[in-house]
């Protein structure tokens, strides 16, 4: 399951929710300011973000910048804490699952949230003709969607 760090006032918070519904992608979202963020969420989002603090923590951030706070000088355990005390240093949205890792909203890039058989179906001629996938509900739907969001992004 995709989960989402969003924040209200976020607006592109809102384009990867947005994106989510339009293509039928079930989400949890966690708003990280009314949410507390555990420990461990926040262990794996450092883990999994490839340039350690600068994928998922704002340098310019107004309460890093005012308390000439260094980052990279804490231990986890005490970045852990801030982030907890002062989760408007997050970059948004944060969007993780299993596999996959993203921060900000990509259109080119956010496509790797779906499902690889869905990125196959959509990526098929003729639906009725893709032996892999059964014709339910939702899979036309969702490859017009998908194509249409392709276009989009292709102009």
């Amino acid at each position: 399951m995709i989960r989402i760090y969003t924040a209200p006032s976020c607006a592109s918070c809102r384009k990867v929710k947005a994106w989510l519904k339009d293509h039928q992608i079930p989400y949890v979202e966690k708003n990280i300011f009314s949410t507390l963020l555990r420990k461990e969420e926040l262990k794996e989002l450092l883990e999994r973000s490839e340039n350690g603090t600068d994928d998922i923590i704002s340098k310019r951030s107004k309460i890093i910048k005012e308390n000439k706070v260094d980052i990279e000088s804490m231990s986890v355990n005490d970045l852990i804490e801030f982030i907890q005390e002062n989760p408007s240093i997050l970059k948004r949205p944060i969007m993780i699952d299993e596999k996959r890792f993203q921060v900000g909203y990509n259109a080119e890039e956010i496509r790797v949230f779906i499902p690889r058989e869905l990125r196959q179906l959509a990526e098929c001629d003729h639906v009725e003709n893709c032996p892999q996938f059964k014709k339910e509900k939702g899979f036309v739907s969702f490859k017009e969607a998908y194509l249409k969001d392709k276009m989009k992004s292709n102009n």
